[in-house]
């Protein structure tokens, strides 16, 4: 019984289907085929239906694939512990939301090569689903994300509390007023991320809490887009305090909300059960001196 057979195995039975599954692993379908078929012969059991296009998981498959889930969960954590040398070069991998990569890992990512030139950092900018997916299935060592993730498997760790701060044209009415009321939005439009942004799900909470009804004129992939749109007079955003920037000044105009103030609280996670390398160690220091010294008031 070989690793590289338990992950064919793994990917089969996530994807439903061997030729995803081979897509996924970078192999050929056949390729793929024949080593499962080596492990049910191995094993003495057929592990999945062949359902035409599907691969549905026999009860031997069942029981074996979280065997084989912990197998190579623990080999893994093996891999990671002998080559945490500190002389070697490590790497991590670790995953952010759309809304925070592009603001936060850049200047992290820099302060990690000048403090710790042996560690590479591999970076994945995703949505909050995807992230704690790949944290799960060890693609992640562990991730920047918004709350709420609820997941048993899952490390909570604190990382900040931020508000979300309403942003106007520079030349907006609103922009001469140093605290805005829910009731002042009742008229604007509204230039919002897309659904499946953690921000836009809090932006609506903040919407019903307060009684707006809001009238979305857009509804954006990219924060980027978002600001290019306000700056132009077509809406008004709520966004996170750590998308302001430099060059926004002149254009945009980022104001408190008064007496009701929405906030995000972001969050590092990581697997419980997977083994803490050096590099990741190194990394979350940095991390939490990044923000306490640029983004906390």
């Amino acid at each position: 019984m070989e690793l590289y057979q338990l992950r064919y195995l793994i990917a089969a039975a996530d994807m439903g289907n061997f030729t995803r599954a081979a897509e996924k692993l970078f192999v050929t379908q056949p390729t793929l085929s024949q080593q499962i078929i080596n492990l049910e012969q191995e094993l003495g059991h057929k592990l999945f239906h062949r359902l035409g296009r599907k691969a549905v998981l026999t009860e031997a498959g069942t029981i074996f694939l979280e065997r084989a889930r912990r197998i190579l969960f623990e080999a893994d954590n093996a891999t990671k512990e002998l080559q945490d040398d500190p002389g070697l070069e490590r790497r991590i991998h670790v995953g952010a939301i759309p809304t925070v990569a592009p603001y936060l890992m850049p200047p992290l990512i820099a302060l990690c090569r000048e403090r710790h030139p042996n560690l590479q950092i591999s970076m994945r900018e995703d949505f909050r689903p995807q992230l704690v997916r790949g944290v799960l299935e060890g693609e992640l060592d562990l991730a920047i994300t918004a709350q709420p993730v609820i997941n048993k498997q899952v490390a909570v760790e604190t990382l900040m509390s931020e508000p979300l701060l309403l942003v106007v044209a520079h030349d907006h009415p609103l922009a001469r007023q140093k605290l805005v009321t829910p009731k002042d939005l009742g008229g604007e439009t509204f230039v919002l991320l897309g659904n499946a942004s953690s921000v836009a799900e809090q932006v609506q909470n903040f919407c019903g809490d307060n009684h707006i009804e809001p009238r979305v004129g857009f509804r954006c992939a990219q924060v980027a887009t978002v600001k290019s749109l306000v700056a132009i007079g077509a809406g008004v955003s709520i966004l996170p305090r750590v998308t302001r920037a430099r060059e926004d000044t002149g254009t945009l105009v980022y104001i408190d909300l008064a007496n009701c103030s929405p906030t995000r609280d972001l969050v590092i996670i990581r697997h419980l059960q997977r083994y803490q390398s050096r590099g990741v160690a190194q990394f979350l220091k940095l991390l939490h001196e990044s923000v306490q010294e640029h983004l906390l008031p």
